[in-house]
């Protein structure tokens, strides 16, 4: 989404506080500038201009149900004040009130058809809820009337990926590196664009999450086929896996000295670099090669469980991700965040549908301590404690039948390696899923369990639990034919 306060530089009321609130704000001092916009607000509490860029400022510190507050009082004492309208916009969009939003967008635009922000951001709505081809209008709006705006062509690049046109997004997904929310990756050199490199050394670098760099290894072996020397720079905790996976002439983590090299790319940019469309989406049956020492300790180790809990024969066995990574860092990764994760206790009709299952945590980070008190009803197992590395967790899904996740890089883990996975997705859900499908062309295994109303998991819960009921009837290929 573009931006969070529209043209927060112009200002009415009292010039000095004004003045030096907007001041801290664009220089982004948020803390200071929330104190000096209430000083503002102190002298002049009706003033709309202080109030749409105070709500502004609360919508970017995430503060929606408050910003809400102050944009609806700024719009009702201006209705002719297009900023406050697209501010209240950016708060009921990422409130999840998309209808709202929009409706909000299209009154700024009545007052400033031009409004960039507000065409752009309008887009973002649309594409929420799944109506792309009408976001596009929009989009390319927006690009065309400010064609030097990274976020209007991220917008639109995120459209069009969603909507499965490749070829143009990915090109117009090179503009991340510019948005001012999204930190440049710092890596120097000429970028790859695809061409054989014999002789000379490629520099494939980290992007994102885990999840993204497990998801992009898999265009490692077709940059290495292009001739050249291939280096992939990546976080420890992955290192092991995909170097074991993807076969690159040297592995180096984010704390090692960087290696020479005569070009580079991040990992997100490889499908563009290598002319991927939906249809050339390489080994989406899997490409992950699990560690066989590994896989055969946590093969004895689920069978050891299975003796203690009084198991004859092998139990179901369902490995379970209910939160992602808050990511607090990163402003715009924190806000999905909310929207991706939810509780253990939300996935207990899981339980209820398969009461032979046995259950096993796969979740880290603060949310993992849930798992000490399961759902009435669930058996739930936790090894996490033994999980050190992505290598290790890989071995464990190797050794389980499925994986129920949400949004998140254990998902990836899964579903490259071709173990079943079903995701819970947002409604928002991201670009990389494609709207109106269950099906993934990135991930053969995968299937995916879409909200139908924001922030509301009910009813993908629910297809769960009645799937779950045929996948238990189904004979099971894990650790017993292991």
């Amino acid at each position: 989404m573009t931006g969070d306060t529209a043209n927060a530089a112009h200002f009415p009321g009292d010039p000095t506080l004004h003045l030096k609130a907007t001041e801290l704000q664009l220089a982004g001092q948020c803390e200071e500038a929330a104190s000096a916009y209430q000083r503002a607000l102190s002298s002049s509490p009706n003033d709309p201009r202080i109030l749409s860029n105070y709500g502004g400022l609360l919508a970017a510190k995430g503060s929606f149900d408050q910003a809400f507050i102050f944009l609806s009082r700024a719009v009702s004492l201006a209705p002719d004040l297009a900023d406050a309208w697209c501010n209240l916009g950016n708060a009921l969009q990422q409130m999840q009130r998309y209808d709202d939003a929009i409706a909000a967008y299209a009154r700024c635009l009545r007052q400033n058809p031009e409004h960039t922000m507000a065409l752009s951001n309008l887009g973002v709505a649309l594409d929420a809820k799944g109506e792309h081809a009408a976001a596009q209008n929009f989009h390319r709006v927006a690009v065309r009337l400010a064609p030097d705006n990274p976020e209007n062509h991220t917008n639109h690049a995120l459209s069009l990926l969603a909507a499965g046109d490749y070829p143009a997004g990915l090109e117009e997904y090179e503009w991340r590196w510019r948005v001012r929310t999204t930190e440049h990756h710092g890596i120097s050199g000429p970028t790859w664009d695809g061409a054989n490199f014999e002789g000379r050394t490629l520099l494939i670098h980290t992007e994102g999450g885990f999840g993204d760099m497990l998801q992009f290894a898999r265009f490692i072996p077709l940059a290495k086929a292009r001739r050249g020397r291939v280096i992939i720079r990546l976080r420890p905790e992955l290192a092991t896996l995909i170097e074991r996976s993807t076969k690159p002439d040297l592995v180096v983590t984010e704390s090692d000295p960087l290696p020479d090299y005569d070009i580079q790319i991040p990992a997100l940019s490889l499908p563009l670099a290598l002319g991927t469309t939906l249809e050339t989406i390489p080994f989406p049956d899997g490409y992950l090669i699990i560690d066989p020492d590994k896989a055969a300790r946590w093969r004895e180790k689920l069978r050891a469980d299975d003796t203690r809990l009084g198991f004859i024969s092998p139990p179901l066995r369902i490995g379970l991700v209910w939160a992602g990574a808050p990511h607090r860092g990163v402003r715009d990764a924190a806000f999905v965040d909310r929207r991706r994760s939810t509780s253990l206790r939300t996935l207990a009709p899981l339980a209820a549908a398969v009461p032979h299952a046995v259950f096993y945590s796969l979740q880290i980070g603060e949310a993992a301590s849930q798992a000490k008190s399961p759902p009435p009803g669930m058996s739930l197992i936790d090894h996490t404690a033994l999980l050190h590395s992505f290598d290790d967790t890989a071995a464990l899904i190797s050794q389980l039948d499925m994986v129920i996740a949400v949004d998140t890089s254990t998902a990836h883990v899964a579903a490259a390696q071709g173990k079943p996975t079903w995701m819970l997705s947002r409604y928002d859900q991201c670009w990389r899923w494609l709207s109106g499908r269950i099906d993934s062309p990135w991930y053969a295994s995968l299937r995916l369990y879409q909200q139908e109303t924001p922030l509301d998991w009910s009813a993908p819960i629910q297809k769960i639990a009645s799937n779950l009921k045929i996948f238990s009837r189904k004979p099971q290929t894990g650790i017993a034919a292991a």
